[in-house]
């Protein structure tokens, strides 16, 4: 150990503790307020929100790349599934594989409590909700349950990643214009819609500022799915949020909720 250190999974799985969620929300707030006491009332504010965001995104850039190393540990169990011939070997593999899944799955869980932990200060210090650029962000540990032999903990891998990627529920589209700010009606009218729809998904055009802004917060706050649907300005220029709009309404999404807007809303209203 004093050579070498831990080395997991070489003789035996990592039996080291995960850090503890007190200790995981005391570090990220740590890392927020040293960068925003730093940078704050300095010519480098402009900046802030950029490394803000960059910051939660390491939590979430390493959540992915332990998903792809689950990946890759199915894949072996599969493997190992097949090869299985009764002999001691073989078990200990397959048994090996397994505990190096559950011990991913673990610091995937962890990792993604880190980037919530962080987003969650994010929309506290720069009054918007972090959302990635690419991908969809997830949360696992909800649907992570007990893994009792390596054929199950394949099967729910499979049905976790359907489940999150593509969960059931009622989608409501919403759209509104960015300087449409009234935040008790946006609040109010989707209140009243999930007291109706309490399995909706919240799709809506994922604008930094005014309506849709304050739709994510909502949704966010009251732990609703979210399905957000942006402008892809390099393929359509001026046409893009036509197009987005076009995208979300070929869903058929169950009702479609408008405020005060521009041309853009009013299009959607022409094609409802």
């Amino acid at each position: 150990m004093a050579l070498y250190g831990y080395r997991p999974f070489e003789d035996e799985p990592d039996q080291r503790p995960l850090p503890e969620a007190r200790l995981v929300d005391g570090a990220v707030a740590d890392i927020f307020d040293a960068m925003v006491s730093a940078l704050e009332d300095t010519r480098l504010e402009p900046d802030l929100e950029d490394l803000l965001w960059n910051i939660v995104n390491v939590f979430h850039r390493a959540a992915d790349r332990i998903e792809r190393e689950l990946d890759d540990n199915e894949r072996t169990q599969k493997r190992l599934q097949r090869e299985q011939d009764g002999s001691e070997v073989k078990s200990v593999e397959l048994e090996r594989s397994l505990a190096e899944g559950i011990t991913m799955i673990e610091r995937r869980d962890t990792m993604e409590y880190f980037r919530d932990a962080g987003a969650d200060l994010f929309r506290t210090h720069v009054r918007k909700p972090w959302l990635p650029y690419s991908g969809a962000m997830v949360n696992h540990k909800a649907l992570t349950s007990a893994v009792l032999d390596s054929r199950k903990h394949v099967e729910k891998r499979d049905f976790q990643k359907a489940k999150v990627l593509d969960p059931d529920g009622v989608r409501i589209a919403f759209t509104g214009g960015a300087d449409c700010n009234d935040h008790q009606r946006i609040y109010a009218v989707l209140d009243k819609v999930h007291a109706q729809l309490p399995n909706m998904i919240l799709m809506h055009g994922a604008t930094p500022t005014g309506a849709e802004r304050i739709a994510a917060c909502w949704a966010r706050d009251r732990n609703v799915p979210q399905d957000p649907y942006r402008p892809d300005w390099g393929r359509y220029k001026k046409a893009a949020p036509f197009k987005r709009n076009d995208a979300m309404l070929a869903i058929c999404p169950k009702g479609v909720i408008v405020f005060p807007g521009t041309g853009i809303q009013d299009l959607s209203l022409i094609h409802i």
